[in-house]
């Protein structure tokens, strides 16, 4: 009312009230706040403003997780472009940009595109942050993730553990982020089939964040799932079943039951339920995961794929192999299309498709 539709400080909350709207998994609402955020930072600010390059990586980053990558990409680009031009080649911001387009590549797969990208936004913070600033470490993170989904684990694993180390002595041993870092590490720990040192990372990466961030937080409940995945692993599904539980509760308490999160719980749930024979009580968590994810992030996202999948599996556990064969054939068309048809995922769905064979249940 006071500034007019079209001020700048009109697209601040715009753009804070849609990040609220993003946090909680509500992307539909959040999209066009975002677009109308940017529209009048153009308008009122000129097409090369850092403001507009803000907005950019925001609305981007709103589309990549809705999986459209392709619309993604453009905008992160933009905005790259307009921080170099901007605020010169070496600012913060810019290795933000970096980070930002690189993990979208990683997301695709495209892990050789994506790794200069890390590399760069890492030397930036450090020259200008200083080696051990919390920022660093979150480059490390990034880079390392990249260097895990490569299976590189050797190259990974000590920036794992640097990132760790700046986070301890930069932030404390009971920050969340201290968190973050062991429960990264404890997942490559895992990967390698190191289950007994990758055990009490994750349990202390729970305990900071039951005590830093209360109990019913939903990164307890990214713990709880880890440390489930960790024991469904070991076999002991017994021990597994109750984490999983609590995790989906969290999640359905705290963000909703409808949140893409929720449907991440539903289908680790199912998968473990799936393992065990348990084929009747799986079968609704699977398909009311893949509801959610198609209702949250549009029917072409590669996490919908991921759910035709897994109940496309278990159609062909039971030898409903003609209900199988179609979910398949969806899943695979959204795997290639999103992430190429080279991507491990797609590899893994066009030999479920190819021999209904055994394998490879969740990508």
């Amino acid at each position: 009312q006071a500034l007019g539709p079209d001020h700048p400080d009109v697209a601040s909350s715009l753009n804070n009230l849609a990040g609220l709207l993003y946090n909680q998994g509500e992307y539909a609402a959040a999209r066009p706040l975002y677009e109308r955020a940017l529209s009048i930072r153009e308008q009122a600010l000129g097409p090369n403003h850092p403001d507009v390059a803000h907005s950019l990586n925001n609305l981007a980053g709103l589309l990549r997780n809705q999986g459209e990558y392709a619309a993604a990409r453009p905008l992160y680009e933009r905005a790259l472009s307009i921080q170099e031009h901007t605020l010169g080649p070496n600012h913060p911001d810019v290795a933000t940009s970096l980070n930002n387009l690189a993990l979208l590549l990683d997301n695709q797969g495209e892990y050789a595109a994506a790794r200069p990208l890390y590399e760069r936004a890492l030397s930036i913070r450090e020259h200008a942050l200083g080696p051990n600033h919390p920022n660093v470490a979150l480059s490390l993170n990034n880079l390392a993730v990249l260097l895990k989904n490569q299976g590189e684990y050797a190259a990974a694993h000590p920036l794992y553990q640097r990132a760790l180390s700046i986070r301890e002595q930069a932030l404390g041993p009971d920050h969340p982020d201290v968190a973050s870092s062991l429960n990264n590490l404890a997942g490559l720990l895992d990967n390698q089939g190191e289950y007994a040192a990758a055990r009490p990372l994750y349990q202390r990466a729970l305990s900071i964040r039951e005590q830093a961030l209360g109990p019913d937080h939903p990164d307890v409940a990214s713990s709880l799932n880890n440390l489930a995945l960790l024991l469904q692993n070991q076999g002991e599904y017994a021990a597994a079943r109750p984490l999983y539980e609590r995790a989906l509760s969290i999640r359905e308490q705290a963000l909703g039951p409808a949140h893409p999160d929720v449907a991440s719980s539903l289908n680790n749930l199912a998968v473990l339920l799936d393992t065990q024979g348990e084929y009747a009580a799986a079968r609704p968590l699977y398909q009311r995961a893949l509801s959610i994810r198609e209702h949250a992030l549009g029917p072409n996202h590669p996490d919908v794929a991921q759910s035709l999948n897994n109940l496309a599996g278990l159609l062909k556990n039971q030898g409903e192999y003609a209900a199988a064969r179609p979910l398949y054939e969806q899943a695979l068309a959204i795997f290639t299309t999103k992430l190429g048809p080279d991507h491990p995922h797609t590899r893994i769905v066009r030999g479920n498709l190819a021999s209904l064979g055994e394998g490879g249940r969740e990508p």
